[in-house]
C-alpha cells in the first residue's frame, strides 16, 4: 500500500454515518507501566496523559506516554474532571514530530467510576478522537465481563474508545500489549 495507513471503515449504528478508526490500539509494556504509575500518582484526582505513536496499516501503535498535569479548575472537581493544558499538547506535538511520532489521543483515569467516556469527556473532546480510560474493574460495559486488572499498580482496567464526529455513543476499540 505504499506506506499509506489503512483503517477499518464501519458504518454508523443505523444512522447512515461512516466513521473511520483503527482496528486496534497497540501498547508497549513500558508505556502501560508509565501510564499505571502516573495515574496512581494522581489519584484520587483524575490523572491524564497524551499518547504519542504511529498510525500503522491496521492499527495505531502507542510508543510514548506523555504525562500531563490535570489543570481542571476548580481544583476540588479534579476527582471527576480533567483538563490538559494546550501548551503541553503543543510541546508533545513538537517533540513527537521531531521523532516521527504523532499525538494519537489522550488517556485519563476515572478513579471512582467505570472506564467509560462520561458526558463531559465526550463534550470536551474534539472528535474524531481516541480516548483511553482507566478505572476500577466491574460495571464498565465490557461484554467480556472481565474483572482482571490491566494495570497492576492501580488494579484498574484499561478501555479504549473512539469518539465519532457525530453525537453518537463512543465506540469500543480493542487494545493489545505488543511486547
Amino acid at each position: 500500500m505504499n506506506g499509506a495507513a489503512q483503517f477499518e471503515t464501519i458504518e454508523g449504528q443505523g444512522i447512515g454515518v461512516s466513521s473511520i478508526w483503527p482496528a486496534r490500539i497497540g501498547f508497549r509494556r513500558r508505556g502501560l507501566t508509565c501510564l499505571d504509575a502516573l495515574l496512581a500518582a494522581a489519584s484520587p484526582a483524575e490523572g491524564c496523559a497524551l499518547l504519542l505513536g504511529c498510525r500503522r496499516e491496521t492499527h495505531w501503535q502507542v510508543e510514548r506516554v506523555w504525562p500531563c498535569l490535570n489543570g481542571w479548575q476548580p481544583m476540588g472537581e479534579r476527582s471527576r474532571r480533567f483538563a490538559i493544558d494546550p501548551r503541553e499538547q503543543l510541546l508533545a506535538q513538537k517533540w513527537g514530530r521531531a521523532r516521527a511520532l504523532t499525538v494519537l489521543g489522550a488517556a485519563h483515569s476515572h478513579p471512582a467510576s467505570a472506564p467509560l467516556p462520561s458526558v463531559t469527556d465526550r463534550r470536551l473532546a474534539f472528535p474524531p478522537a481516541l480516548l483511553v480510560i482507566a478505572g476500577p474493574p466491574g460495571g464498565d460495559g465490557d461484554s467480556r465481563g472481565s474483572t482482571r486488572a490491566d494495570l497492576p499498580r492501580t488494579g484498574w482496567v484499561l478501555r479504549c474508545w473512539w469518539l465519532t464526529e457525530e453525537d453518537t455513543q463512543p465506540l469500543p476499540l480493542a487494545w493489545k500489549m505488543v511486547d
